[in-house]
């Protein structure tokens, strides 16, 4: 797998993915729309965009391929420069296309301009849903003709006239009642094909909530941070071992705690734009203030527990 397809597999799933000493791709939730020009209805979708101040290491990503590639957390954050270092490269003299994302380019001063790839839908809750065009009604084109008719053939005032009506009159109403009988039946098959669109619409997303509730449905790439994801939520104990301003200094002490075998993680940044690194989370209190008992006497009396759901 490249990196495009390991940062595809993470937008399904959140918000936002950092690529460290690159930028972050963004995801926004936008609401089903239609174009009144070309009478095209469009599901609700995920918008994608891309920030180039977001370069902080959040660990998701490395984490993430660590994982899938089962490998360690440091040759996780080589493969990724090495992309890195691609992917400039290539844009010091050419556009640069990652799949399934869009593409990136740089102007003349230097900034990057992303366009998204609108082909591909990262809201699961539209999986399978596509969009479709529904025919405008058009009701002025037998107005016109009853209108032609109505000149073709005048009513004349006269003696005879008021004892009987002329055949082609009577002909000419049939016509028009014909024609608007028409245009009501032709309004009512519109709407009965709008209905029957709208119902297939729905019967389609129930089957994709069905599915997303059995977890039958499979995306291209697997992702196997599933795993991850329950550990993020259920431990929320951590050891800290310090809060650092650069983000290279917090990959030091990572590196240096996981070479004492302890089962360190980077858990972001905190409300002082601080990286803090843990030496190990726990599901329980308990596990946790054993933890950091045992480490203040052994390796530092600075640790300290945090408590906070990652």
């Amino acid at each position: 797998m490249t990196l495009a397809n390991y940062i595809s597999d993470l937008l399904y799933r959140y918000e936002c993915v950092i690529i460290p000493n690159f930028g972050g791709f963004v995801t926004k939730e936008i609401s089903a729309k239609v174009n009144n020009y070309t009478h095209t209805f469009y599901a609700p979708s995920k918008e994608l965009s891309f920030n180039a101040h977001l370069q902080n290491n959040d660990g998701l990503l490395a984490n993430y391929i660590a994982t899938a590639q089962n490998i360690s957390y440091e040759k996780a954050l080589n493969y990724i420069n090495q992309q890195i270092n691609d992917w400039k490269c290539t844009l010091a003299y050419d556009e640069l296309q990652i799949e399934k994302i869009g593409s990136l380019t740089l102007n003349k001063e230097g900034k990057l301009l992303f366009e998204p790839d609108t082909t591909v839908n990262y809201l699961t809750s539209s999986f399978g849903l596509s969009s479709y065009v529904s025919p405008a009604v058009k009701r002025i084109t037998y107005k016109e003709q009853v209108r032609k008719l109505e000149t073709v053939a005048p009513i004349l005032p006269s003696e005879e006239n008021k004892r009987r009506t002329p055949a082609f009159i009577k002909y000419a109403a049939t016509a028009a009642i014909i024609f608007a009988l028409g245009s009501v039946g032709w309004n009512q098959f519109q709407k009965f094909e709008h209905n029957n669109l709208v119902a297939k619409a729905e019967i389609e997303q129930q089957q994709v909530d069905k599915k997303i509730q059995e977890a039958t449905f499979i995306i291209e790439n697997p992702l196997p941070a599933i795993t991850l994801n329950v550990t993020k939520e259920t431990k929320n104990f951590h050891v800290v071992a310090g809060a650092f301003r650069e983000a290279e200094n917090a990959e030091k002490k990572l590196q240096e705690l996981i070479s004492k075998g302890y089962s360190a993680k980077i858990l972001g940044l905190n409300k002082w734009n601080l990286t803090q690194v843990a030496y190990a989370s726990f599901n329980s209190r308990n596990e946790a203030i054993n933890q950091l008992n045992a480490i203040k006497k052994s390796e530092s009396k600075d640790a300290w527990l945090l408590v906070k759901e990652y």
